[in-house]
């Protein structure tokens, strides 16, 4: 099977990296996505431990689309009855960009319309019942070439669990991750994060430190899928558990509003990790360590949870404080165009990342 895992902008070196450590096979990666090959089990495996990816789905087919009858005879060649049962749900979601069938809702409707006139000469149905489990049908049609895949995810692979209370402006657990993977911290050195939030980064690096899959705590849309082999959901999640690392981590988050400290405590305890983790109410403007480790964070950027002007002070009073610390590194992600100029030094390096839909650089300081 051919697998197409899509992922923010900025992280599909990271995702790729993570599924050759999985052994899939054929991986290559492209913008927003990273392709592989595999099997039943493949498909398990990288649905529980992919931290960096938003969802795995499944190939169905690939071809020219550049007309409605086009898209609808490619759609009905496809023998989706290998994959769905004839009492299967099978709804379509979408995009189209650069193309001529530009009109997304018409798409779904010919999708959907292909899609069940194929299934129903294959069970010999006027009608499909649609009343059994659900195989979701994603397309996408970028340049007149039309692909079609099942999502064996079901929720986004960010969703891990961990998280049902966040704070205003919370960053998605796959960029959070692939923070923790691009800083490579792996447990040896202190870790801070210094505006923790909901305190996802730190759950993130707690993770990366324990070698944790991130997915051992939820389901996936394909473990109904008759056509995957059942035992092979639980042998990903035994391998997943016997590969977990034990130990302490010095983990600290930190945030100047209490209620933030006391969400960031309760995500840490549903993610398993409170007891490598420590989150506590300061002032990142007082920031003082001396032993030296992996600074990771994110601050407010000015467009959403406080005004540009304030961030920009803010950027100036951490940076001072900052600015004398010896042996850390610090990456920050932030989606002001001036934060160099405002932090009061250049990165050694920067990395164009996303944040959901917002363009952010990750400024790296104190690498070599």
């Amino acid at each position: 099977m051919t697998f197409c895992i899509p992922m923010l902008f900025g992280l599909e070196g990271i995702a790729a990296d993570e599924l050759r450590r999985l052994r899939v096979a054929d991986v290559r990666a492209e913008n927003g996505r990273v392709l592989c090959c595999g099997t039943d089990s493949d498909l398990a495996k990288i649905n529980i431990n992919l931290a960096t990816g938003e969802r795995v789905l499944l190939r169905v087919g690939e071809f020219p689309a550049s007309s409605f009858d086009e898209l609808f005879e490619g759609v009905k060649a496809l023998r989706w009855s290998d994959y769905i049962p004839r009492d299967g749900a099978f709804p379509v979601t979408g995009y189209s960009r650069e193309s001529k069938l530009h009109s997304v809702p018409d798409c779904q409707k010919i999708i959907k319309k292909a899609s069940a006139d194929s299934l129903g000469s294959a069970y010999k149905l006027a009608t499909l019942p649609e009343t059994a489990e659900t195989y979701q049908i994603r397309f996408s049609i970028v340049n007149d070439v039309a692909s079609l895949y099942l999502d064996s995810s079901g929720a986004g692979l960010h969703k891990r669990g961990y998280r049902p209370q966040s704070v205003a402006a919370p960053l998605r657990e796959t960029i959070a991750a692939g923070l923790a993977r691009i800083s490579r911290y792996r447990g040896r050195e202190a870790f801070r994060d210094p505006f923790c939030g909901s305190g996802t980064i730190a759950i993130e690096a707690a993770f990366a430190a324990k070698n944790r899959a991130p997915g051992l705590s939820r389901g996936f849309a394909a473990e109904s899928w008759g056509f995957i082999g059942g035992g092979v959901w639980e042998a990903a999640r035994e391998e997943a558990r016997s590969l977990e690392y034990g130990g302490q981590y010095d983990i600290l988050g930190t945030d100047i509003d209490p209620e933030c400290v006391a969400i960031s405590r309760e995500n840490a305890k549903r993610a398993g990790v409170d007891d490598v983790t420590r989150f506590e109410v300061r002032d990142a403007r007082d920031f003082a360590e001396s032993t030296g480790g992996v600074v990771v964070t994110n601050p407010p950027y000015g467009e959403r949870v406080m005004e540009r002007s304030d961030a920009e002070q803010l950027y100036r009073e951490y940076g001072k404080a900052t600015r004398g610390l010896i042996n850390w590194k610090q990456f920050i992600l932030s989606s002001h165009a001036d934060f160099e100029r405002s932090f009061g030094k250049a990165a050694d390096k920067k990395r164009k990342l996303y944040n959901g839909m917002m363009k952010c650089d990750l400024y790296m300081y104190g690498i070599k």
